[in-house]
């Protein structure tokens, strides 16, 4: 009787080696498919979002942000000087008046 024993405990190893095999060759196929599935999903999402064009590119905006950034500079130079400390506002832009400035500031 032990031999018998024997001989079905080696089948039944040889049958559970045989069922790993098929179930790892299953997983392999299940892990193809849904790569598979997968890569269409995201054609799909591809193909169904919608495409964004900006109206103005990103360079544009910042040239635009730059130029109003500069124009409420001169702008604001141009209201201190002349109407809050009582000069010709086109005078807040010439250079002598700024040299003037600075040499007050430091007094050389």
């Amino acid at each position: 009787m032990p031999e018998k024993q024997k001989q079905n405990d080696a089948t039944t190893r040889n049958e559970r080696r045989e069922e790993n095999k098929q179930q790892k060759k299953q997983g392999s196929e299940n892990k193809t498919k849904t790569k598979k599935v997968k890569k269409q999903d995201k054609q799909e999402d591809k193909q169904q979002k919608k495409v964004r064009r900006r109206l103005l590119p990103i360079w544009l905006r910042l040239i635009i942000v730059i130029l109003l950034c500069t124009l409420a500079l001169l702008g604001g130079i141009m209201i201190g000087y002349g109407v809050i400390g009582d000069g010709n506002p086109l005078d807040a832009l010439k250079l002598e008046t700024w040299q003037h400035i600075i040499d007050i500031v430091t007094k050389e």
